[in-house]
């Protein structure tokens, strides 16, 4: 994959690692950057400006704004499937378990299958790739993130699927797993430990891109699960325990 000269759709694209793709591709020489956002006014000033970038109101749980876009962005060769929600301190026992992996399998999951079936055959064409954004959660759950980490362990396989079956036409499809970076999105997740820049993050996945990595570890929190899942699988499932709030009553009155 050649980012310069790449025509690039992020989804997500007005903040975090979203915002510095598209900041990071632009420096990197792309001809132009397609910026997937639900509301286009949100899409920051100072990047709004530059004539390379062609906002697109998009909501990808939304098939037929997908189908939209894929009629206006036909010369697309890299799709970056960003878009993301996640709900912190809510477990699998907790009231709103069941809503939050609705709401978040339909972000996580089902609109990265929506982007794929709609731009597969556009980035095939263009002899191009195709990244998922996904977590150190896809890896292993934390059970704090209970209903998050069932949608991005889901994401990871339906990745696996997507690059089975673009295999043969020599299309790469990434799995990008990325630990604690610093967004509003993991700013909710406590703790002391080091959380990478969004800018590092879009670099370490513009460089796995064009080395054509298939599982590309953006940052140290990433790079730590994935060692640690490999060393010990069943010591890697407990990491989490002692963070675990106390289970509801088995007798609730």
């Amino acid at each position: 994959m050649n980012i310069k000269d790449c025509v690039a759709l992020v989804t997500g694209a007005n903040r975090g690692i979203g915002e510095a793709l598209v900041q990071e591709l632009l420096k990197a020489g792309a001809l132009k950057v397609y910026l997937g956002v639900r509301d286009p006014a949100k899409i920051s000033p100072h990047i709004a400006a530059d004539q390379r970038l062609v906002a697109l109101q998009l909501d990808v749980t939304k098939p037929e704004q997908v189908e939209a876009a894929a009629q206006v962005a036909t010369d697309v060769n890299l799709l970056i499937n960003n878009a993301g929600v996640s709900h912190y301190g809510v477990t699998l026992l907790d009231g709103d378990a069941v809503d939050n992996l609705h709401a978040e399998l339909n972000v996580n999951l089902f609109g990265i299958l929506h982007m794929f079936r709609g731009f597969w055959r556009i980035v095939v064409r263009n002899e191009g790739a195709i990244a998922n954004i996904l977590s150190g959660a896809s890896l292993q759950h934390n059970a704090m993130l209970g209903s998050y980490s069932c949608s991005k362990a889901a994401a990871l396989s339906m990745t696996i699927g997507m690059r089975t079956l673009l295999r043969e036409h020599g299309t790469l499809v990434a799995s990008v797993i990325v630990g604690s970076v610093e967004t509003d999105m993991s700013r909710a997740v406590p703790g002391t430990v080091t959380r990478a820049s969004p800018e590092s993050v879009a670099v370490a996945i513009l460089s796995g891109l064009e080395r054509n990595e298939e599982d590309i570890d953006t940052d140290p929190g990433a790079i730590a699960t994935r060692a640690r899942v490999a060393r010990d699988p069943k010591r890697a499932e407990r990491h989490h325990d002692t963070r675990l709030p106390r289970l509801p009553p088995l007798n609730p009155t």
